[in-house]
């Protein structure tokens, strides 16, 4: 392999990125599990994983292994032609969902915008000229104009007017409210939420995951699609495949993205029941969705998943993680929720600097979002000593600055 050193950046030369991002004044060469790694060697622990992809953590030697090999046979050949790899992986993707038909997009975003097309679809043919979706404040479902426009954040919309119409807004486990848009809507077809809101502060409805069985049955009573954003929420990050299967119901459309491919961008639509088959030759695509190699990607991502137990090492640490973090901040005006290795301590005040603050004193990668929270997203796989090392960093940085 040809040993390619790119020069360092000076201050003074002109980028020409698009600004937008604020980025941090630090640059990562090199990552091995829970640890990422500067130029100059300095470790720092991620507790963000890429926000909630790299579910394996980061180099995972049989993620890499998968790339290189198909790297060098073939990439890409387009949906024009059988994709033996694509089949392979959906096979894998349904036995874990449990959903029937799968698309593989390349985001998030993409994922969403396709559930979106669905319900439109679908609400199309009922006979309903303008279909609506409701979807729930505080949510955040990407940055096309469509998934934009769905999502509950004013900051993300502003300037982007006119968004897409015929998105009804309710708060988040507010099932009353849901009721009350059906009476005011007739032309209502699906409802689109995140079974926890992560960009939202690590939400959770008030009754816990029974919501969504509640929402299952305002879908079935009035014939609307049910549709799960687990973007964030999949591939093991809950302390199961999917947070949905923390209940008995199985939504009509589910998507997924980030810890799909543990850093390789692809994400999914998915369907099953009545949303069967709503979408045929024409009616959506994509140049890069599931590629070769993206579709390997998933199936060895997935397979390894399965072989390292890594969701119920999610649920069995992220527990761990939780119940230390309530007992060792018992004293602070501090609320700790999550579940598995989807985790945010909401504090008392603004904390966005502690960004900084864990970054630089404590060799901690963390985000806050929300305002208040801090949100931590750490490998599904961390392993126990590497939990007590995040604790000792996370506590020391919440004492010190509360």
């Amino acid at each position: 392999m040809t040993d390619i050193t790119l020069a360092p950046i000076q201050p003074d030369q002109p980028s020409h990125l698009m600004a937008t991002y604020g980025r941090q004044a630090i640059s990562f060469v090199r990552g091995r599990g829970a640890y990422l790694y500067t130029e100059d060697g300095t470790e720092y622990l991620d507790a963000l994983t890429g926000i909630a992809v790299c579910g394996l953590g980061h180099a995972h030697p049989v993620i890499a292994e998968a790339i290189a090999e198909q790297a060098v046979t073939l990439v890409h050949t387009s949906n024009l032609f059988e994709i033996p790899w694509q089949t392979a992986a959906a096979q894998k993707l349904a036995e874990v969902s449990g959903m029937e038909e799968i698309f593989f997009s390349n985001s998030g975003a993409e994922s969403n915008e396709g559930a979106i097309k669905i319900a439109r679809k679908f609400g199309t043919q009922q006979g309903i000229r303008l279909p609506k979706i409701i979807v729930a404040e505080q949510s955040f479902h990407g940055r096309t104009l469509a998934t934009l426009s769905a999502t509950g954040n004013k900051k993300v919309q502003d300037g982007f007017a006119p968004l897409v119409n015929d998105f009804i807004r309710v708060p988040f486990g507010d099932v009353n409210a849901i009721q009350e848009a059906a009476l005011q809507h007739p032309d209502i077809v699906a409802i689109l939420i995140e079974p926890i809101q992560g960009e939202g502060g690590i939400n959770t409805a008030p009754q816990g995951f029974s919501y969504l069985e509640e929402v299952r049955n305002i879908c079935n009573q009035h014939n609307w699609l049910m549709m799960l954003d687990e973007i964030q929420t999949g591939n093991g990050r809950t302390g199961k495949y999917f947070a949905y299967q923390h209940t008995n119901i199985v939504p009509d459309v589910l998507t997924t993205a980030k810890g799909l491919g543990n850093g390789f961008p692809v994400g999914a639509v998915m369907t099953q029941g009545k949303a069967v088959g709503l979408l045929g030759p024409g009616s959506h695509g994509s140049t890069y969705g599931g590629t070769v190699l993206g579709s390997r990607v998933v199936y060895t991502v997935i397979e390894t998943i399965q072989k390292e137990n890594a969701v119920e090492n999610a649920a069995v640490v992220g527990r761990y993680i939780v119940d230390q973090l309530r007992a060792q901040l018992a004293d602070k005006n501090v609320q700790v929720r999550g579940f598995g290795m989807m985790i945010g301590i909401q504090l008392p005040k603004d904390c966005a600097e502690l960004v900084a603050i864990a970054r630089d004193q404590h060799k901690l990668i963390i985000n806050v979002t929300a305002g208040s929270v801090v949100r931590l997203l750490p490998p599904i796989n961390m392993t126990q000593a590497q939990a007590d090392d995040l604790l000792k960093r996370l506590v020391a940085l919440i004492n010190n600055y509360l």
